[in-house]
């Protein structure tokens, strides 16, 4: 079965972010010379899916607005001759087709990717988060769909993280198939030290069949009070095969102060007109410490 439709929750508040998130959505901020929602939106269609709903709330036109079409910026863009740049922007409203879901209340992750279910329906999708980056030669997420081909299960993207820092994260515990390909036994939500001795860290990029839809309605609030993915992906683990996946690539936490600057400087680095400049800059810098 092909995968058609991506899951995008951007509902957040954006605290670990402040004050910068106060009133611009984080996932707006900028890296090099664009927002980090649009890197996501950029891998999603590059993988080939054909609709993203994002999973939105109060005080996120912006990201919407990002998407959709400036008649007024474009008409001034073209009296000024900046063809190039109003193509830019005009590609960038012509990306996918997007669709707004609200996320009525702020339960957590597993809530706002339920909020999709009448939209997505009865069929498996992939749901990226919004602050998540990946720099990889083949996207993320179609590396995933590459794998769910063969599986038609569903899949978790993971990493490997120091033990120091498991109980940052959900972590996966399972059978290892192959290069790359768990079989996930157990799953748990930001462990305390010493419950697990797994260091495959959940990151923001799934592929999830229907049935975590009802799992998430019938879920009981979890670690934070909210309503977490992760005790669905386990209960779901129960009801028919669910495998982790260790992609290829390098994740970047946008959410985080310390992993945005350093997407930035990644980013920065492999900008086509910017990176030769940017690279001596940085050697300079670095000598003068």
């Amino acid at each position: 079965m092909k995968i058609t439709k991506a899951v995008i929750p951007v509902a957040g508040l954006g605290t670990r972010f402040l004050p910068a998130s106060k009133a611009i959505p984080k996932e707006m901020l900028t890296i090099v010379d664009r927002p980090t929602i649009q890197y996501i939106v950029e891998e999603v269609v590059a993988s080939g899916i054909d609709e993203i709903i994002l999973i939105t709330s109060q005080g996120k036109s912006a990201i919407e607005n990002h998407f959709d079409y400036n008649f007024e910026l474009e008409t001034v863009l073209k009296s000024k001759k900046k063809d190039n740049l109003c193509e830019e922007i005009c590609n960038i409203s012509n990306l996918i087709d997007i669709v707004s879901v609200r996320q009525k209340k702020p339960l957590g992750l597993g809530h706002a990717i339920w909020s999709a279910r009448n939209v997505v329906g009865n069929n498996p999708f992939v749901v990226l988060l919004g602050d998540d980056l990946v720099q990889s030669e083949t996207p993320c997420t179609q590396q995933m769909l590459n794998l769910f081909n063969e599986l038609q299960e569903s899949i978790v993207a993971v990493q490997r993280v120091p033990m120091d820092q498991t109980s940052q994260y959900g972590i996966v515990e399972g059978e290892q198939l192959r290069e790359r390909v768990i079989k996930v036994n157990r799953l748990i939500e930001k462990p305390p030290a010493g419950a697990t001795q797994s260091d495959m860290a959940i990151i923001g990029r799934y592929i999830l069949q229907p049935e975590i839809f009802d799992l998430l309605e019938n879920a009981k609030p979890g670690h934070g009070g909210e309503i977490q993915l992760t005790d669905a992906l386990l209960a779901l683990s129960k009801k028919r095969p669910l495998y982790a996946y260790e992609f290829e690539g390098t994740r970047f936490d946008a959410g985080d102060k310390l992993g945005y600057l350093k997407a930035i400087i990644a980013f920065a680095l492999r900008h086509p007109t910017l990176n030769k400049e940017f690279r001596k800059h940085i050697k300079e810098v670095a000598a003068d410490l």
